[in-house]
This record gives structure tokens, C-alpha cells and sequence, in this order.
């Protein structure tokens, strides 16, 4: 199946979670993100990690550099042949935000017994941090007051 992944198609969604969802919308691409957050870059090391077989993993990784989410550089360990290690872009680093919120959700809602695997805290204070809507002022706005309105014009 031939999508296209930039630019929008005359079949291409209006609606941008709908065509974000055709990037990561699918378990194992906001897995393998995760581990590349985390600092794994290497096929085999997001491999183990996940457990994930190495058809799918090849499938999501090569959708999530067509996509523009992670690009590949080369390189060679002594006594093997050259390979690829996956880096977030700027469009894949944005997506911190949503796999924090994802965990802040998880969190909150589908709690393991025994705590929180991962906490979220400020880099140079070691303060906890949440995920939420700001104002153009900066202010944080409660979920229950943001409203999404459609674009009316995006109807076609």
C-alpha cells in the first residue's frame, strides 16, 4: 500500500489526528519511539528491548523514517558490515510531548499496583512535570475548557 506521507493527496484526511495516526497510530511505532527517547538507536538494542520480531520492527522503522520521524545514520563496529542507527528529527522529538501524555494518562488511569515505571520530572530541578494546555500566554487552561471547532472550510 503506497501512502503519501507529505503534503496532502486528494484522499489524504482532513483531519490531522487521522493523518497522524497513519504514522503512529499503530502499538509498536510509539514503542519504538520510546526507546529511541531513551536512547536506544541500534536495530538490535530496539529489538531486544521491545522483543519485537525483526519484520515488524524493519516495517515500523522504515515508515517512521519515510515519515519524516526518525532519519538513519550510518555506521560500522569493527569486523561487521556498515548498518543503520535510527535519531529523532525536530517532527519526532515533538513527539515527546504525546508519549509523555499517553504515560501521564496511563498513569492516572490504568495504574500498575506497584507505582509509576517512570516519573517526570524537570531536568536541572528534578521537579515533577505533567502534560497540559497552555494559553498564547502561557497560562495553563484545564482539559474541561478547551474546545476543538472544526475548520469549516476543511469540509470537502
Amino acid at each position: 500500500m503506497s501512502r503519501q506521507l507529505s503534503g496532502l493527496a486528494d484522499d489524504e484526511p482532513a483531519c490531522s489526528i487521522e493523518r497522524s495516526l497513519q504514522i503512529v497510530g499503530e502499538r509498536w511505532s510509539l514503542l519504538v519511539l520510546r526507546e529511541v527517547f531513551a536512547g536506544k538507536h541500534k536495530f538490535a538494542e530496539i529489538q531486544s528491548s521491545l522483543g519485537i520480531a525483526s519484520n515488524l520492527l524493519s516495517a515500523r522503522l522504515k515508515l517512521l523514517v519515510e515519515a519524516g520521524v526518525l532519519h538513519t545514520q550510518t555506521y560500522q563496529e569493527p569486523g561487521s558490515r556498515p548498518r543503520q542507527s535510527y535519531h529523532l528529527t525536530a517532527a519526532g522529538n515533538d513527539l515527546r510531548v504525546v508519549l509523555v501524555a499517553l504515560q501521564q494518562w496511563g498513569d492516572c488511569h490504568r495504574p500498575r499496583r506497584s507505582g509509576p515505571s517512570a516519573f517526570r520530572r524537570v531536568r536541572d530541578t528534578n521537579r515533577p512535570v505533567h502534560v497540559g494546555f497552555l494559553d498564547d500566554d502561557g497560562h495553563e487552561v484545564p482539559a474541561t475548557d478547551v474546545v476543538m471547532l472544526a475548520d469549516t472550510a476543511a469540509k470537502a
